[in-house]
């Protein structure tokens, strides 16, 4: 989010000054996400009904959907948002916002694309959602069908159909009743793609303060006059906070309430080794909440969602479930699969109650804001990247903000 935002801005000649706590872009929730970049998945996760499916998943290390009781006690008033979000009517236009913005984020990502040159293992084949029963594809094909529009575009397919998009599938045809495939969705590696960005804004000369840590927003008046960290005061006359789950940590300091909350997630990613015909295209399995994604000569499988606060800690038992996913999907992989040159990853993703990012200027004048996008961040940062830098610089928007403002408290 940061990043582009920054590249947005200085393409139309501000000075822009990046402060990144690591020693290269895309160093945290970016570094080994799911990998695609999908409009048809803009759904926030909290679909009617979540309170109770959360509640049957309590204390179960291998469901999708984690809570830890410690986490409890400083998300009740961000939980009783989220729950309120699952209202049917809140829900649809959630979902309509983040696919709104997730199809124009894609089609700023063509301009990137066209305009620099960045290799981070993009691939235009589409996702391909899988269902293992006949009520969840009924579901799916009802919610797309609702959505659909534009460049958001799907097909229902059955069990061949499936296996004739992906073969690597075969081994699990009689598993699959039907399947969604999305044919506009896109996939690539995040981290190559921040990296990549991050040299084009260097030469382009956005300054880049890494191995610095903010502290602290000081607030002189009505705006913001400073960031402060433990060896220097930068000041500007705008500031955007682009920290992730770590945003309201950050806004805090200028008396400003951000209601994200971290929820984390894992990732594997495994060298593909010598496996003759391994997957082409991100496949998700509904039923198994899990997502595997080809990048390159390698596999990335990521999923599970856990509220456990600030903690990035490995957990062994959520890694040893993505590995028995993986394996659920693919078990022909099993001969080729190394697990000691499999990366194993975790990331906190910045989770808003109604899963639906903030953006744009604040209460406080200088201030603004792009966070939490939860799990569409990858497919939403060209977007709202682009959408913020245009509204800091004052410039004619192609894209409205004024429906995904900071909401008053």
């Amino acid at each position: 989010m940061g990043l582009v935002t920054a590249y947005f801005l200085r393409k139309s000649g501000a000075d822009v000054c990046v402060i990144d706590r690591q020693d290269s872009a895309a160093r945290e929730t970016s570094f080994a996400n799911g990998g695609m970049l999908h409009a048809s998945q803009a759904s926030p996760w909290n679909a009617p009904g979540i309170l109770w499916t959360a509640l049957r998943m309590l204390g179960r290390e291998d469901s999708a959907l984690l809570i830890r009781k410690h986490a409890l006690p400083r998300m009740l008033r961000w939980g009783f948002g989220f729950v309120r979000n699952s209202n049917p009517e809140r829900f649809a236009a959630n979902i309509e916002r983040n696919t709104r913005l997730a199809q124009y984020s894609l089609s700023v990502m063509g301009e990137l694309r066209a305009s620099e040159t960045l290799d981070y293992d993009y691939s235009p084949r589409g996702t391909l959602t899988i269902f293992r029963g006949q009520r969840e594809l009924d579901a799916a094909g009802n919610l797309s069908t609702q959505f659909a529009g534009g460049d958001l575009r799907f097909e229902l397919i059955d069990q061949a159909g499936a296996v004739a998009l992906e073969p690597a599938l075969a081994p699990i045809a009689d598993k699959i009743v039907g399947a969604m495939y999305y044919p506009s969705d896109e996939s690539g590696d995040a981290f190559k793609f921040c990296q990549a960005l991050q040299r084009v804004c260097e030469r382009e000369g956005v300054e880049f303060q890494f191995g610095v840590r903010v502290n602290k927003l000081v607030r002189e008046g009505g705006v913001i006059g400073s960031a402060d960290t433990d060896s220097r005061r930068f000041r500007a006359d705008k500031f955007v906070l682009a920290a992730g789950s770590f945003t309201p940590l950050l806004s805090r300091t200028a008396g400003l309430r951000v209601p994200v909350q971290p929820v984390k997630g894992y990732s594997l990613t495994a060298p593909m080794g010598h496996w003759a015909e391994p997957p082409t295209m991100p496949v998700i399995d509904e039923q198994l909440h899990a997502a595997v994604c080809p990048l390159g000569d390698r596999l990335r499988v990521a999923g599970t969602a856990e509220f456990t606060g600030y903690n990035s800690v490995l957990t062994k038992s959520r890694i040893d479930n993505l590995f028995k996913l993986l394996l659920s999907m693919y078990p022909e992989f099993e001969p080729h699969l190394d697990q000691a040159t499999t990366d194993r990853w975790t990331g906190l993703r910045p989770v808003t109650p109604a899963g639906v990012g903030i953006m744009g200027k604040t209460d406080i004048a200088n201030l603004y804001l792009n966070t939490g996008h939860g799990h569409l961040g990858w497919t939403m940062a060209a977007g709202a990247g682009k959408a913020v830098a245009m509204e800091i610089l004052e410039t004619e928007s192609e894209f409205d903000l004024s429906n995904y403002r900071l909401a008053k408290a």
